[in-house]
């Protein structure tokens, strides 16, 4: 018998423990193919403060989510042993050690077989995860989705923060460099080559702009096949789409992608081998209404619907 969620009809949707898409809570990843994480952590910010508070929000959210997705036919729950995992127990008075926590938490996970869906968080989160995969798979492919690369040399002169894991990840032979996607990058910048570094590794850049109006299904056949079986992490921050969909976050940047072209994203990664994902930078003080939260518990149901093992119509 698989994990299956909490159903509406047995305990009102706004009632019972708020776990992800109130499923089991579990206190060790052995036996599950799939665990969701929280990682209240966001003092790697640059803006606005808050994503700690991120993962609380986002199960509380994921309880208007049903087990079945009706788009693509996919059943996660009947082919996935699937738990909540908690948090990890970061020091939130030291950004350092906070990284070597994380990274000694996702060994644990992956050492028992399990594949990670994390809720953030700021994106510095994606380092420590990144370091924990490399050990186990090498260096793995990338697929991105944000409004900034994240690839800053530095922030007020700190090698580590939420502009800076895609470099660190580059230097420390994290990722596949030629199979790494960054999509729906924009917004100002301090000089014309802020995007050219990226480039100058190997990443493939699609700005937000050069899809306006557009389907991402042809992008994301490109990304499949670059990719192929290469070990595949899907790194979204909830920025990448247009703040007038997810407001509540922290580093807002207009002219984004849709939700539209965001399912398209994730739904186009079916069939990659994914080893993980992460949906970061929910803020929920700046999400009055809540839709940030429940866009970002949705975009990690889409995870789930496209991990290896589950089969779709």
């Amino acid at each position: 018998m698989k994990n299956q969620p909490l159903g509406g009809n047995t305990m009102p949707r706004f009632g019972g423990i708020a776990s992800m898409m109130r499923l089991p809570q579990a206190r060790t990843p052995k036996g599950l193919d799939v665990g969701f994480i929280g990682i209240p952590f966001d003092i790697g910010t640059s803006n606005r403060p808050g994503a700690r508070f991120g993962p609380r929000q986002i199960r509380c959210e994921s309880s208007l989510i049903r087990p079945y997705n009706m788009a693509t036919g996919a059943a996660p729950f009947d082919a996935l042993q699937v738990a909540d995992l908690g948090d990890v127990a970061i020091n939130t008075y030291s950004l350092p050690k906070s990284m070597d926590i994380i990274t000694a938490f996702y060994d644990e996970v992956l050492e028992a077989g399990c594949k990670p869906l994390t809720m953030g968080g700021d994106h510095t989160i994606a380092l420590p995860i990144l370091r924990a995969l490399a050990k186990k798979h090498g260096p793995v492919a990338l697929v991105h989705v944000d409004a900034h690369a994240d690839i800053n040399e530095d922030m007020f002169g700190e090698k580590i923060a939420h502009g800076t894991p895609f470099r660190r990840a580059v230097e420390e032979n994290l990722l596949d460099c030629r199979k790494v996607f960054q999509i729906g990058l924009r917004g100002t910048g301090y000089a014309s080559d802020d995007f050219d570094w990226p480039r100058e590794q190997g990443f493939t850049i699609v700005q937000a702009h050069e899809v306006w109006w557009q389907s991402l299904a042809p992008t994301m056949a490109k990304v499949r096949e670059t990719i192929g079986d290469t070990p595949c992490y899907l790194s979204f921050d909830i920025d990448g789409i247009d703040p007038s969909y997810a407001g509540g976050t922290g580093t807002p940047e207009i002219g984004g992608l849709t939700v539209p072209q965001a399912l398209e994203i994730i739904r186009g990664c079916w069939g990659l081998n994914l080893v993980g994902g992460d949906l970061v930078e929910v803020a929920p003080a700046y999400d009055t209404t809540g839709n940030t939260a429940l866009l970002g518990a949705n975009l990690l149901y889409e995870m789930l619907c496209v991990m290896p093992g589950v089969p779709r119509r």
